[in-house]
């Protein structure tokens, strides 16, 4: 794949999440994507908003922990918003960073389709963009348009629904670095042998190849990144103004992180903590019960961190927040109709579940024995 092209497939696209400005992707108004693009009141965002900031401020006002409804909503907004804050900040300060860094320098990592180091290099291109699961895909999309492999498009999808730099500092405040390091590793491992799988589907004629690809053509990398380097300015002024514009692109993240939030209030004052260990606690009933949870609940990467915390930290079963973050995007219906739009094929999209449930439920198990 051309680096101009990879270059456009991504061009205008933000990275905070998908939303494409200009050129030639349309982004999804999907009813749970965070790809809505309607004008006017972002209902979602500041409603959120005010209920963590009502709950935040309300705990130090009327004073401690109360064993109310109320009293457990308020305290899981300052829990949260004390376990949050320094990634959401760290992480707004690197994505104006990245912004800065040209698209294809990241994109030219994919390699050469049908090899393992391109398999590798499309895993690690997912992982380093800063998008969620919808973002990604309007991304992963447009490189099938321009010549990925079916194996590169997979592996680059299933390695980024939450492992942007967002969510991965995000979840070192809520579960610990320990856990999401494993959880990195985890996806990682899932995502390069799923492509493998799906490039050994298209080779014995299980699944159609690619019909745009193309010849790889490798980008100068360190050149690149020195000329760069040399073109941004780098004083005080300059890198407030960078992380002020993370801040902004970061906006259609932080709605679904205040999501995540609302919902983990609600859950924790309505459901007793007996009842959810109970429910989604580490054993085979609660992974396949979380696995049913996250198909059903169509909630943007961002939403269902916290979440996935909660799973780890009240649950007890690490395994079943891994499977609530990675099964909720290869189960996602939006993405399975995206993919079947675009290859044209309901075999593709359908195999898409197919081979990463069973790999995603296998290392959750795996996850809450350890654990």
């Amino acid at each position: 794949m051309a680096p101009s092209d990879a270059a456009e497939a991504v061009v205008e696209t933000n990275s905070g999440c998908c939303g494409s400005s200009g050129g030639n992707v349309q982004a999804e108004s999907s009813g749970g994507g965070c790809c809505d693009e309607k004008a006017g009141i972002d209902w979602l965002f500041w409603g959120s908003l005010i209920f963590v900031v009502v709950g935040y401020l309300g705990y130090w006002l009327i004073g401690g922990y109360h064993d109310t409804t109320l009293g457990i909503m308020m305290h899981t907004s300052v829990e949260m918003v004390h376990a949050m804050w320094w990634g959401i900040l760290s992480a707004a300060f690197f994505v104006g960073l990245l912004g800065r860094i040209p698209r294809e320098l990241v994109m030219s990592v994919l390699g050469r389709g049908g090899s393992t180091s391109g398999l590798f290099r499309a895993t690690l291109a997912g992982l380093m963009l800063d998008l969620c699961n919808h973002g990604i895909l309007l991304v992963g999309m447009k490189l099938y348009e321009r010549g990925a492999s079916l194996g590169q498009v997979m592996a680059f999808l299933i390695a980024s629904p939450w492992n942007s730099l967002t969510l991965t500092l995000i979840l070192v405040g809520l579960i610990g670095l320990q856990w999401t390091l494993l959880f990195i590793m985890g996806s990682l491992v899932i995502a390069w042998c799923s492509g493998w799988v799906f490039e050994r589907l298209v080779a014995n004629g299980t699944l159609p190849p690619n019909p745009h690809q193309v010849a790889f053509v490798k980008t100068p990398f360190m050149p690149t990144l020195k000329d760069t380097w040399r073109q941004n300015d780098w004083s005080v002024p300059a890198l407030l103004q960078m992380f002020w514009t993370g801040l902004k692109e970061s906006r259609s993240v932080l709605r679904w992180v205040l999501l995540g939030i609302v919902m983990v209030a609600l859950v924790r004052a309505f459901v007793p903590e007996e009842s959810f260990g109970v429910w989604f606690g580490a054993s085979v009933s609660g992974l396949f019960l979380t696995l049913l949870a996250t198909t059903v609940i169509e909630v943007c990467s961002e939403g269902s961190s916290p979440i996935a915390a909660d799973l780890v930290n009240r649950a007890a079963a690490p395994g079943n927040a891994f499977t609530f973050l990675m099964a909720g995007a290869a189960t996602d219906y939006t993405e399975i109709m995206a993919l079947k739009e675009t290859t044209k094929s309901w075999k593709i999209a359908l195999f898409l579940p197919l081979v990463t449930v069973p790999q995603v439920l296998l290392l959750g198990y795996i996850m809450n024995l350890a654990g």
